[in-house]
């Protein structure tokens, strides 16, 4: 039997109402995520299944909604926060960065701090620069944190169960544009572990690493390649903290090339990293340059046409096997 497609949006709201239904200390909180469901429609339907106790609409305040969920983790709730964009978590960045992320660590280990802080990333649909950025690198580098971003329905909804179950504090970036796209997401329960890579295409010629928005567009971009006889494998990390670096290299080991493709800025970026490691432990394996796909370090503009020419496409993809090849 073929499997049901549902959107990003569905299985995220899927995984949250499953999560709430098996643990009473699971909760939802962020602004407009009650009756209205959510900025993004990404949560419809979990206030009146929980009502008012276990989905609290907040004010406006990204420090307040951070804070207030560290300290329902700490005294052994497990909080979804959801900051509206990841564009406002930087309002809270000393309760994320200096406090939930260190918490565990400066305490002995205890209490646990189960906390799941949400919230939409990267562009794509004409808001600009201060609603369109992706700030995943930044999150990467905290330790304490972990950093999932899920590109799929199914990914999504599998890594969001493991992320609520996780003992410590999970940042989750979902791409916007992505909320409406549907894929296959199976009835039965599942669960992703945290870093664990996914190989989305085997391949032979070379290796892109892609996650967020650029890997709907890898995929694409994969397919217009093989029917030019050039064969692409697509490696997707999901996880960005833990990082899944052996899946990666196992790949680069198999085509000797690699290019890594990510929205967000390309100076400092976490292809960057994933570039140094490969080099550091596959240099030999290595046939030509790592190249990345990345935007340039520029504000995004609010036109769309100039949105379209800052961020990287399929054919950006496309130009960059080709010239690696």
């Amino acid at each position: 039997m073929p499997q049901r497609q549902i959107s990003y949006r569905e299985a995220l709201a899927e995984a949250i109402i499953e999560e709430m239904a098996r643990d009473d200390r699971v909760f939802l909180m962020g602004e407009d995520v009650g009756v209205l469901g959510g900025a993004f429609g990404a949560t419809p339907g979990i206030y009146a299944k929980f009502g008012g106790e276990r989905v609290l609409d907040t004010p406006i305040s990204e420090t307040a909604i951070v804070g207030y969920a560290l300290g329902a983790a700490m005294a052994g709730m497990r909080p979804i926060a959801e900051i509206m964009r990841v564009d406002w978590m930087t309002i809270c960045m000393d309760e994320i960065v200096n406090q939930t992320a260190k918490m565990r660590y400066l305490s002995g280990g205890h209490p646990e701090v189960s906390l799941v802080i949400r919230a939409a990333a990267e562009g794509g649909i004409g808001l600009g620069g201060q609603h369109s950025q992706s700030f995943e690198a930044w999150f990467v580098h905290v330790p304490g944190l972990k950093v999932i971003m899920p590109s799929t329905p199914y990914d999504i909804k599998g890594l969001m169960k493991s992320a609520i179950r996780d003992p410590n504090p999970v940042i989750c970036l979902e791409p916007g544009v992505l909320y409406g796209v549907s894929g296959p997401v199976p009835t039965e329960e599942y669960l992703i572990p945290l870093g664990e890579a996914e190989v989305k295409r085997e391949g032979k010629d070379i290796t892109i690493v892609a996650w967020g928005t650029m890997l709907p567009k890898t995929l694409n971009a994969a397919q217009t390649l093989a029917a030019e006889g050039v064969d692409v494998e697509v490696v997707d990390p999901r996880t960005l903290r833990p990082l899944d670096i052996d899946t990666v290299i196992a790949s680069v080991k198999k085509t000797g090339k690699l290019i890594i493709a990510h929205e967000a800025m390309k100076t400092c970026g976490v292809g960057a990293e994933i570039a140094a490691l490969v080099q550091e432990r596959a240099f030999d394996h290595l046939d030509a340059p790592i190249q990345r796909v990345a935007t340039p370090d520029v504000i995004i503009p609010v036109n769309r046409a100039l949105e379209r020419v800052v961020l990287p496409q399929e054919a950006t993809i496309v130009n960059t096997v080709k010239a690696v090849i």
